[in-house]
């Protein structure tokens, strides 16, 4: 049980000891049946004493009825930064049936994404060797920390408590580094490739997932990427997948000529044109992953392609953010210098 959580029958003597070693922050008050019934803070311990309750009465006659909290898998973006933006520190994460899942700490998290994630670590790692001969390369250490490990605590950073990673290649090496997951706070799942599936036919090994939409994500990333601007983007407009770009600017030297025909119809002096290249992350509705055949050699460009051809609706969520790819032994480089001046 999360040290802010007491129990209705406890007395306010126990409670205030509790604020005291809590650092006077709020306690969450449960029922008998681990239902949320109100919150006590040292205010309300000291307006209850002002009106001669007892330090041995319980915390049922100074608490509060009326208390602020989430609901999980209902909550808003909106409604999750009016709290974060109200002081508020702690707050609840309730289940339909009003139990407490979670205590979020807005110092911690920056946002409580309602979504499950997959991060891809079955490569060999090949254009990497010799470093991946003996250690797979989501356990290569950057700036002292596995690459994978970067990519973990930032989907933790943004409340997301489910993780499935996708192992192959030295598999037994990842799995023994972080077990459960139980000692991030967070549930760690493995899905073992019976051979290499691309970078999305490991996710048809899942039955089912409890989110109605999945973050994936490959494992070889160095980003500090806004999880919650890119789950915006997503849900705006009925989306079934968005995917996320890295913009790529491309000069050319010379003044364009534009035609139609053998006629001149435009001219324009070294424009700048735009690309996007596919930045290996994507949100995509359980549903479409539940149509991909499964268990077979699949890559999320073909999904992408599918859903273009039936007009479904695939989003691009170009990230203004730090990202590599570490591919190469020169972005493993880059990556060991950058890491310093990277705020994750």
């Amino acid at each position: 049980m999360h040290n802010n959580i007491i129990n209705i029958t406890t007395t306010i003597r126990s409670a205030l000891k509790r604020l005291d070693e809590l650092s006077g922050k709020t306690l969450f008050i449960i029922d008998d049946q681990n239902k949320m019934v109100g919150t006590v803070t040292d205010g309300d311990i000291r307006r209850g004493l002002l009106k001669n309750n007892q330090l041995e009465s319980t915390v049922e006659t100074i608490m509060s009825g009326s208390f602020k909290y989430i609901e999980q898998h209902t909550f808003s973006i909106e409604h999750l930064n009016d709290l974060r933006n109200s002081n508020i520190q702690h707050v609840p994460l309730l289940s339909k049936e009003g139990k407490i899942i979670d205590v979020i700490d807005f110092k911690k998290v920056s946002s409580v994404l309602p979504l499950e994630a997959i991060i891809m670590a079955g490569g060999k790692g090949t254009r990497l060797q010799p470093l991946t001969l003996e250690t797979p390369k989501p356990l290569l250490k950057i700036g002292g920390k596995p690459i994978i490990e970067y990519n973990i605590d930032r989907l933790i950073k943004f409340g997301i408590k489910t993780i499935y990673i996708s192992v192959n290649y030295l598999k037994d090496q990842i799995i023994n580094y972080f077990g459960d997951g139980s000692s991030k706070g967070i549930t760690i799942k493995y899905i073992e490739e019976e051979h290499i599936t691309g970078t999305l036919g490991s996710a048809t090994y899942v039955d089912s997932f409890n989110s109605k939409d999945i973050l994936v994500m490959n494992s070889d990333l160095l980003t500090n990427i806004n999880f919650e601007n890119l789950y915006q983007t997503y849900i705006s407009n009925k989306n079934e997948m968005a995917v996320a770009t890295i913009p790529y600017d491309v000069t050319i030297p010379y003044g364009v000529v534009e035609t139609k025909g053998n006629l001149v119809t435009s001219l324009k002096e070294k424009p700048t044109y735009t690309y996007y290249s596919n930045a290996g992350i994507y949100i995509i509705s359980s549903k479409c992953i539940s149509e991909i055949p499964k268990k077979t050699f699949y890559n999320a460009t073909e999904l992408i392609d599918k859903l273009i051809n039936e007009n479904c609706n695939v989003v691009n969520f170009p990230i203004v953010d730090y990202w590599l790819d570490i591919g190469k032994p020169h972005d493993y480089q880059k990556a060991q210098k950058d890491v310093h001046q990277i705020k994750f």
